[in-house]
């Protein structure tokens, strides 16, 4: 009984294998048409996955963007009209690098912004450490001698 579960398991697996390596094929007018949809599909992340663009995700929602990419540039679209497209429906994720606007100026400056406080509180504690290597002042001294004598 058991050698029979196994043999159907190993058939289903070889029979199964075929699908999990299709291909999609595109069929593309025109060379540059080609060559600009791999660039776009390249730089469109899909919504479904983390951090995996429209080329490398199996996603069905990125199977059907594709496919609207590719029909948008069969219309003439230019590439800066396929993003606005992809943009209004999807907004910032679906743009690896996104646009510089109000809502996203802390994205940008942020890590920046950052790096200085971590700059100044690492100069400030080293300052306030070179201060205290250096021991008391004059009058700091003059003051405390003043103070124990009473």
């Amino acid at each position: 009984m058991r050698g029979r579960w196994v043999l159907a398991g190993c058939l289903f697996w070889v029979l199964s294998a075929p699908s999990l390596g299709a291909i999609e094929a595109q069929a593309f007018p025109d060379e540059t048409i080609k060559a600009r949809y791999y660039d776009l599909i390249a730089t469109l992340r899909c919504p479904q996955c983390l951090n995996t663009n429209l080329a490398g995700s199996d996603a069905m929602i990125a199977q059907n963007l594709r496919a609207t990419v590719l029909r948008l540039l069969v219309e003439g679209k230019s590439d800066a009209e396929v993003e606005q497209f992809m943009f209004e429906r999807y907004g910032d994720f679906i743009l690896y690098e996104p646009r510089w606007t109000a809502k996203t100026w802390l994205l940008w400056l942020g890590p920046l912004g950052l790096a200085l406080v971590g700059l100044s509180v690492w100069w400030s504690m080293g300052a306030s450490s070179r201060k205290a290597r250096h021991g008391l002042s004059e009058s700091d001294r003059a003051n405390l001698k003043q103070l124990m004598d009473r």
